[in-house]
C-alpha cells in the first residue's frame, strides 16, 4: 500500500500544510495540489461539491505528491465509506462533541476488527495498491473536528477513542459557540484559551493537533504554538483575495 506521507512527516516533527478545496473542479484541485502543499482537503460539508465531483478531484490531487483528504458533510457512515473508497487518505468529520460520536466516526472508517467499514475499495485500489485493505487501518488518518463548547468539555473523552488520529479545531464555529463573531483567527480570550487547551491535550495524548487558519501567516504562528497540521483558507477565499488585490492595483483610485 502507498504510505501516508503525512504520518511520517508529523512523526518526524515536520509541520504539515494543508490546502482546502471548496470549488467543484478537478482542475482547481489538481493545480492547487502541485503548489508545494503537503495535502489537499476536498470539502463536502461547506464546499459546492457532491460525491461525483469529489471523485474527480481526488483523481486530480493524485497526480501530485500531496495527500488527498476529505471533509465529510456529517458523521454519517455512507459518505465516509464512499470517499475512502474513492481514494481519500484521511477524513475530517465535523461537529464531533462526544466520545460516542467519535467512536461512531472511527467505526465507520476502519475495517474489522477495529470498525465496521464495508469492503469495496473502488478507485483507491488503483491509487493505494492491491493490498489496500490489509494496511488501510494503519494508514488512513481520522480527524475529529472539535468546534463547540460541548466538545471542548468532552475533549479528554474524545481523545481517548481508539483509532482516532487527531483533533481538528474549527475556530469559526468554536467562536460562535462561545457567543462571539466567527473568526479563523479568534482574539476572544475564552476562545483563545480553549484552542490552546485543545492543542495541549491532543499533543499530551499523542494525537495530532490540527487547525484551520485564515492564511499563511496565521498558519506559521499556529505551527510555532505547537499545532502539527494547519489548513490554508479555501480556494474560493484565496481567489477572491487575489482578484480583489489585482483590482486594487489596477484601479488604485477606487480603493
Amino acid at each position: 500500500m502507498r504510505v501516508n506521507s503525512l504520518k511520517s512527516k508529523i512523526a518526524a516533527g515536520h509541520p504539515v500544510l494543508n490546502a482546502w478545496c471548496s470549488i467543484a473542479s478537478s482542475h482547481v484541485a489538481e493545480a492547487i495540489a502541485h503548489q508545494g502543499v503537503d495535502s489537499v482537503t476536498v470539502d463536502l460539508q461547506h464546499g459546492a461539491i457532491d460525491f461525483a465531483a469529489a471523485f474527480q478531484m481526488l483523481q486530480g490531487i493524485a497526480t501530485s505528491p500531496a495527500v488527498p483528504l476529505a471533509r465529510v458533510p456529517w458523521n454519517e457512515p455512507a459518505i465516509m465509506t464512499k470517499v475512502l473508497d474513492a481514494g481519500a487518505y484521511g477524513i475530517i468529520c465535523p461537529m464531533i462533541e462526544t466520545e460516542a460520536e467519535a467512536q461512531a466516526f472511527v467505526a465507520a472508517c476502519r475495517y474489522p476488527p477495529l470498525g465496521q467499514r464495508s469492503y469495496g475499495p473502488n478507485r483507491v485500489s488503483f491509487y493505494a495498491g492491491a493490498d489496500y485493505a490489509r494496511h488501510a487501518n494503519s494508514e488512513i488518518l481520522l480527524f475529529a473536528q472539535v468546534e463547540t463548547r460541548r466538545a471542548v468539555e468532552n475533549v479528554n473523552a474524545i481523545l481517548s477513542v481508539t483509532g482516532l488520529d487527531g483533533i481538528y479545531v474549527g475556530p469559526a464555529d468554536l467562536s460562535l459557540s462561545y457567543g462571539v463573531a466567527p473568526s479563523m483567527c479568534p482574539t476572544d480570550t475564552a476562545v483563545v484559551t480553549a484552542i490552546a487547551d485543545i492543542r495541549q491535550r491532543a499533543r499530551a495524548s499523542g494525537l495530532i493537533a490540527a487547525i484551520h487558519t485564515d492564511g499563511g501567516a496565521t498558519a506559521g504562528r499556529r505551527f510555532a504554538e505547537g499545532f502539527q497540521f494547519c489548513s490554508l483558507p479555501a480556494d474560493v477565499r484565496l481567489l477572491i483575495d487575489a482578484v480583489r488585490a489585482a483590482v486594487a492595483d489596477a484601479k488604485p483610485h477606487q480603493r
